[in-house]
């Protein structure tokens, strides 16, 4: 069965869905509402983006328009933009956030292997990222993580395009960064593997938290067994994202599609 067809089984659950837009549009405003339904979303600040259809720019990339909540973002509302930050369309008409583009297009840019850039300001993830040692080896939750997290220190907020250069240096070849002193970020082959490296690290975030915060004693992993689990959750990734079945994503998509249906439109 193909992504397309997967995709389209899991929308015969709504009576709503719109067949006239595209995968791509309808996918990314599936992870825009299940970021605000998980509550990891910033007023109407942080974005996720993702390749925008072929017919839209061979080098484009959508992202929510300036000005709406997450739970107010549809298929038809993102925004088409360029890597040089030119618009190609924006049925909405209020652009898009220029710190967003900044990050964004970084990227995509010099990532080909990625489809979707998901950045998130949570209070678990900020205050994870306001902390020297980053994410700990603690639990099942963080170790998907074990040392293959990178780092990119806060240089104020993203308006200035010369942090591009930086960013993407900082990121080298990995899907996962923390902002420092500022946020999250995931990469990922496709939305929905951004997504759940997402909701992965913010698990993990507020693991840590809560057993900083506990009085208990923290008992780390140790090395040899987080690598191994590490290692396991990659080959997990592996065999169930790109072009391969995704269970997690079709039942994330389901969820999002049953409470809000609208975001097809």
């Amino acid at each position: 069965m193909t992504a397309h067809s997967r995709l389209a089984d899991t929308q015969k659950h709504s009576s709503n869905v719109n067949e006239a837009q595209p995968r791509e549009r309808i996918e990314l405003a599936a992870a825009y509402r299940l970021i605000a339904h998980y509550h990891l979303d910033d007023s109407i600040f942080t974005h996720i983006s993702s390749r925008a259809p072929r017919e839209e720019g061979e080098h484009a990339f959508l992202i929510n328009p300036f000005g709406l909540r997450f739970d107010e973002v549809t298929a038809s509302s993102l925004v088409t933009v360029d890597i040089n930050g030119d618009i190609l369309r924006d049925d909405h008409g209020a652009g898009i956030n220029k710190a967003g583009f900044t990050i964004h297009s970084a990227v995509h840019a010099a990532r080909p292997d990625v489809h979707c850039v998901l950045h998130t300001h949570t209070v678990a993830g900020v205050a994870i990222s306001s902390m020297e040692e980053g994410i700990l080896p603690l639990n099942q939750w963080s170790l998907q993580f074990h040392k293959r997290v990178a780092f990119h220190d806060y240089e104020g907020i993203a308006l200035d395009l010369g942090e591009r250069e930086r960013l993407v240096a900082d990121l080298g070849d990995r899907n996962v960064m923390i902002l420092r002193n500022h946020g999250l970020l995931t990469c990922g082959r496709t939305v929905g593997e951004a997504f759940a490296l997402m909701f992965n690290m913010e698990r993990a975030c507020r693991a840590q938290l809560a057993i900083m915060s506990s009085g208990g004693t923290p008992r780390l992993i140790d090395e040899a067994l987080a690598e191994k689990t590490a290692r396991q959750y990659e080959g997990w990734d592996e065999h169930q994202t790109g072009n391969k079945p995704d269970p997690q994503w079709d039942a994330f998509q389901r969820l999002a599609i049953k409470h809000y249906p609208d975001l097809v439109d």
